[in-house]
C-alpha cells in the first residue's frame, strides 16, 4: 500500500505554489484597469487566428473547386484583413503587457530592495551578499523571462486554443472529437515534466546565488588573495561552484531536451490521425476536401498553442522557484523595530549610560555580560582590550544596531529602545576601521549623511578633518571621482575623508573604531589633530589598540572577555599596574 506521505507533500507543494502565484497577481492589481484592454486584444488576435482555417477551408469546397476566380479573389482579401486585425491586436498585446510587466518588476526589484535596507544588521551577519545581489537581479530576470511576454502568449494561446476547439466541433463534431483524443497524453506528459523541472529548476536559482555570492567576495579580495598566493585555490573553488551550477543546467535543460519531442510526437501522432479518419471519411463522401483541409490547419494551429503553453509552464518552474526565493527575502523579519509609541529623540546632551547590560548575537553565547559604564556629556571614553572582547559590540548596542538581551542602554536618560532608530542616529557620527567610500565624487561622499549640504559646509568639515588641502590638490577637486570603494585613494586618505563625513552632520555623541589603525605617523598626527578639534564638547567612545592615543581619554574602560575589568583615566590605570598598565608597557617597549 502506498504511504500517504508523499501524498501530503505533493498536495503542501501545491499549495506553497498555488500560494506564491496568488501573492504573485497581487502585484497585477494596480493594473487591473489595463487586464481587460489587454484580453480584448488577445482574443482579437485569437479570434483572427482560428477564423482563417475556416475561410480557407470553405473557399476549397465553395470557391476553388467552383473555378470562381472573383470570389476567390475577395476571400484572399477578406483573409488578409482579417490576418491583419490580427497581427495589430498581437502588436498592441505585446506593448501593453511589456509595460505592465516591467512596471511589475521594477515595483519588485523595489521592494526587494527597500527590504534589504530595513533589515536589520543581525540578518546581514548570517546572508551573503551575493546571494542578495542574486535576488534583486538574477531572480527578478528570471521572473522577466518567464512572464515579460510569456504571459501574453499564453493568454492569446489559451484564447486560440478555445476558439480552435469550438471551430472544430462546429465544423465536424466526430472529426473534433477524435483531434482532442490526444489532449489528456498531452496534459499528462506535460505535468510528468513539470514535477521534474520544478526539483531542477529550485537547484539552479541555488547555485546561482551560490555562484554570484563566490564572483561577488572573490572580486573584492583580489588583492587579497594575490597577496597570499590563493589565486590558483580561488579558481579551483570557483570551477567547483561553476561546475555545480552548469550540471545543475543542464539537468534542467535535459528534461526541456525530452518534453518537447514528445509533443512533437503527439502532435504528429494527432496529424496522422485526422489525416487518416478525415481521409477515409472525404473518399466516402462524409466530408469535403475542404473540411479535411481546415481540419490539418487547425491540428497544427491547436498544438502549437499547447507546445508555447507546455514551454511556458516549464519556464514557469523556473520562475517560481526565483519567486519563492524573492518573497522568502521579502518575508524575512523585521526583528529590531521602532516601538509603536517611540518618540523622536531629542537634541542629545551625550550622558551615556549601561546598566547591568547582557547582548548575545547568539542566545545561549553572551558576548557582554553585565556591562556598565556611565559617559557624561563631552567626555572621551576609550575602550580597550583583546580583539573579541566586546569593545565593538558595545558601540553597536549605542547605535541600536542590536537590542540589548538584558540591562537598558540609556541617552541622556531615555532607554534607546523607546526612540526612533533614525533620531538616534542622525545625531551619532561614526568612524570605522574599515571605512568605506562610495562609487562618486569627492564631495558627495563627504555628503553622505547629508547630501543637500552646501558646498561651504562641506568644505568647512574637509577643513576639521584636515583634509581640504589634499582635496583641492586633486585634478577636479570636490568633484574628483575617487572610484569604486575609493580604491583611487590610500588608507589615510580615505580614512580622513570618512572623519569629514562624521564631521559634516554635527553629531552629539562621535564614535571612532580604530580610525587610527591603518595610517601612517604622519597621516596619524593629522588624523589626531582633527580629532582633539572634534571632540571639544563632544561625547566620543574611541576604541583603539594604540594605547597612545588614549592617553587623554577622560575614562579607560579594559574590556575582557565582554566585562569591563578595569575603568579609570590613564594615569590611574598605569599606577594600578594591572593589566592596563602591562599592556601599556608593552605598547612602549615596543615603540
Amino acid at each position: 500500500m502506498r504511504s500517504p506521505a508523499p501524498i501530503v507533500a505533493s498536495e503542501q507543494k501545491a499549495n506553497q505554489q498555488l500560494s506564491t502565484l496568488q501573492r504573485f497577481f497581487q502585484y497585477f492589481v494596480p493594473y487591473k484597469l489595463e487586464i481587460p484592454l489587454i484580453i480584448f486584444f488577445v482574443m482579437t488576435g485569437a479570434f483572427s487566428q482560428s477564423l482563417g482555417p475556416a475561410l480557407i477551408g470553405w473557399s476549397i469546397d465553395n470557391l476553388i473547386a467552383k473555378k470562381n476566380f472573383s470570389g476567390l479573389l475577395s476571400m484572399l482579401g477578406l483573409l488578409t484583413f482579417v490576418y491583419l486585425i490580427g497581427i495589430q491586436a498581437i502588436r498592441a498585446q505585446i506593448a501593453r503587457v511589456g509595460w505592465m510587466v516591467q512596471n511589475i518588476l521594477a515595483k519588485m526589484r523595489q521592494d526587494i530592495f527597500t527590504k534589504i535596507q530595513s533589515l536589520p544588521i543581525s540578518f546581514f551577519d548570517q546572508s551573503e551578499a551575493g546571494d542578495l545581489m542574486s535576488r534583486l537581479l538574477n531572480d527578478v530576470s528570471t521572473v522577466n523571462q518567464a512572464f515579460g511576454q510569456t504571459i501574453a502568449q499564453m493568454l492569446g494561446n489559451l484564447f486560440s486554443l478555445l476558439g480552435i476547439v469550438i471551430a472544430m466541433m462546429i465544423i465536424n463534431p466526430t472529426l473534433g472529437l477524435l483531434s482532442n483524443l490526444i489532449v489528456p497524453l498531452m496534459i499528462l506528459t506535460t505535468s510528468f515534466f513539470a514535477r521534474l523541472a520544478r526539483t531542477k529548476f529550485r537547484v539552479t536559482r541555488q547555485t546561482i546565488g551560490d555562484l554570484s555570492t563566490k564572483i561577488e567576495e572573490d572580486i573584492g579580495s583580489v588583492r587579497e588573495a594575490q597577496a597570499f598566493n590563493r589565486v590558483q585555490l580561488n579558481i579551483e573553488e570557483f570551477a567547483t561552484i561553476n561546475a555545480a551550477n552548469r550540471d545543475a543546467n543542464v539537468q534542467a535543460v535535459a528534461i526541456t531536451a525530452a518534453f518537447l519531442p514528445s509533443i512533437d510526437f503527439l502532435n504528429t501522432l494527432a496529424t496522422g490521425l485526422v489525416l487518416a479518419y478525415g481521409g477515409y471519411m472525404a473518399v466516402n463522401g462524409s466530408v469535403t476536401v475542404g473540411t479535411v483541409t481546415a481540419f490539418l490547419l487547425y491540428v497544427q494551429q491547436f498544438f502549437r498553442p499547447i507546445q508555447i503553453l507546455s514551454q511556458f509552464y516549464t519556464q514557469a518552474q523556473s520562475a517560481l522557484a526565483a519567486i519563492e526565493r524573492i518573497f522568502l527575502l521579502l518575508d524575512e523579519p523585521v526583528t529590531l523595530q521602532d516601538a509603536v509609541n517611540a518618540q523622536t529623540m531629542p537634541s542629545i546632551q551625550g550622558r551615556v549610560e549601561f546598566v547591568d547590560v547582557t547582548f548575545g548575537y547568539k542566545p545561549d553565547q553572551l558576548v557582554l555580560k553585565g556591562v556598565n559604564l556611565h559617559a557624561q556629556p563631552g567626555q572621551m571614553i576609550a575602550l580597550v582590550g583583546a580583539t573579541g572582547a566586546g569593545k565593538s559590540t558595545i558601540i553597536n548596542l549605542i547605535l541600536r544596531f542590536y537590542d540589548v538581551s538584558g540591562g537598558v542602554v540609556k541617552i541622556d536618560g531615555l532607554d534607546i529602545r523607546n526612540v526612533t532608530q533614525a533620531s538616534l542616529r542622525r545625531q551619532i557620527g561614526i568612524v570605522l576601521q574599515d571605512n568605506i567610500l562610495f562609487t562618486g565624487t569627492v564631495g558627495e561622499n563627504i555628503a553622505f549623511g547629508i547630501p543637500d549640504a552646501s558646498q561651504a559646509d562641506i568644505e568647512a568639515a574637509a577643513q576639521v578633518a584636515n583634509v581640504h588641502e589634499f582635496i583641492t590638490s586633486l585634478p577636479q577637486g570636490y568633484a574628483t571621482l575617487v572610484g569604486e570603494r575609493g580604491v583611487s585613494l590610500s588608507q589615510g586618505q580615505r580614512q580622513l575623508i570618512s572623519i569629514a563625513r562624521a564631521v559634516l552632520v554635527n553629531p552629539r555623541i562621535l564614535i571612532l573604531d580604530e580610525a587610527t589603525s591603518s595610517i601612517d605617523t604622519r597621516t596619524e598626527a593629522m588624523v589626531q589633530e582633527a580629532i582633539a578639534r572634534i571632540l571639544k564638547n563632544r561625547t566620543s567612545f574611541v576604541i583603539a589598540h594604540r594605547l597612545s592615543t588614549v592617553t587623554q581619554a577622560d575614562q579607560v574602560l579594559v574590556v575582557q572577555q565582554g566585562e569591563i575589568i578595569e575603568q579609570g583615566t590613564h594615569q590611574e590605570l598605569v599606577a594600578r599596574s594591572g593589566i592596563y598598565a602591562n599592556l601599556y608597557a608593552l605598547q612602549l617597549g615596543a615603540t
